[in-house]
């Protein structure tokens, strides 16, 4: 998925490209790039078409709340590289990755106004959702926003709050929710594809070769709150090519008495090395949770039967959205 990325990723508003400035501006953290915000985005996609100007993002880089309050973890959805890859798949020319940073967070909304969006972007037009709030004690809301517009001589549309099929709003905290519960699906549903990460493949202890089992080991960033247990999921490799499989996210109670979080996955019918790829992984659904056997031959047993059901649920499985296509299935 990330081989054939052609988003334009930048730190500093100043260093946007002439062809890319003066161009229409969705503004948001946008972490999972869920249908919420998909919402905001697509709303911007259609004026920059309908005006033939650039689609540009603009995020924050780390998430604010993990400064604002970095004693809370914050489990990340997308973190930077994956959230570019998927506003690619939308169709962003380019995405802006502010640094967020105590300092940036003191100023006010008016210097973010003039620095960032006037002076730094040059923008034709900003659209955002009707929650969003910027500058120093969140003195920017969205008529703040609108007024700024008008002075400054750019449009603004405002989107209002994305709501499911039961009428509840789609939210990054609720999908959080539903994955640490291992409800992959259902945050499959909210999100508008399959959750996905993205980690360099490591060596590990090899004990799953000896098994029959050989998995492609990941680690993925401390914070990653994903309920432990075994999963269906679709693998990508770096050269964009898929592969089916089972995965273990969970610390392997069975042969380790206090290992870290590791996702180890057993891709289908396949045979060669990984170690330094860095890949992805799709899940599809929730098997099992993690358990501890007493040996090896019944953890092998059971391995088999994930195996089985794994094979059956991805047999089945259709795209949900064009996005998903692009995320989690071949290339047509």
């Amino acid at each position: 998925m990330s081989k054939a990325d052609k988003i334009l990723r930048v730190t500093d508003p100043q260093r946007l490209p002439a062809g890319l400035r003066g161009g229409v501006v969705a503004i948001g953290n946008f972490d999972g790039v869920h249908r919420g915000h998909q919402a905001v985005l697509g709303r911007a996609l259609a004026e920059a078409k309908a005006t033939e100007r650039a689609a540009v993002a603009l995020t924050f880089e780390p998430h604010p709340r993990s400064v604002i309050r970095p004693d809370i973890p914050l489990f990340r959805l997308t973190p930077a590289p994956m959230k570019a890859s998927i506003l690619d798949r939308l169709g962003f020319d380019a995405v802006v990755e502010m640094p967020f940073t105590r300092a940036f967070a003191e100023q006010s909304a008016e210097e973010f106004v003039t620095r960032i969006l006037d002076g730094g972007l040059g923008v034709s037009h900003v659209v955002t959702g009707v929650d969003f709030h910027f500058g120093k004690d969140r003195q920017g809301g969205p008529a703040y926003l609108m007024e700024a517009g008008e002075r400054h001589g750019f449009g603004v549309t405002l989107v209002d709050a994305f709501r499911d099929e039961g009428a509840e709003i789609v939210s990054s905290s609720r999908i959080r929710a539903l994955l640490t519960d291992g409800d992959v699906a259902e945050a499959a549903g909210l999100l508008g594809y399959r959750f996905t990460v993205e980690a360099t493949v490591s060596k590990g202890r090899q004990l799953g070769r000896t098994l029959g089992y050989p998995t492609a080991n990941m680690a993925l960033p401390a914070d990653t709150d994903l309920a432990h247990g075994i999963y269906a999921v679709k693998f990508r490799r770096a050269d964009g090519t898929l592969h089916d499989g089972v995965a273990s996210f969970g610390r392997r109670p069975t042969v380790e008495e206090d290992g870290a979080a590791l996702l180890e996955t057993f891709l289908f019918d396949f045979t060669g090395d990984l170690y330094g790829e860095t890949c992805r992984v799709s899940f599809f659904s929730f098997l099992r949770g993690e358990e501890k056997f007493d040996g090896l031959d019944p953890l092998v047993a059971q391995m088999h039967r994930d195996e089985e059901e794994a094979r059956a649920v991805l047999g089945k499985a259709v795209p949900l959205s064009p996005l998903d296509r692009a995320v989690a299935f071949p290339p047509d």
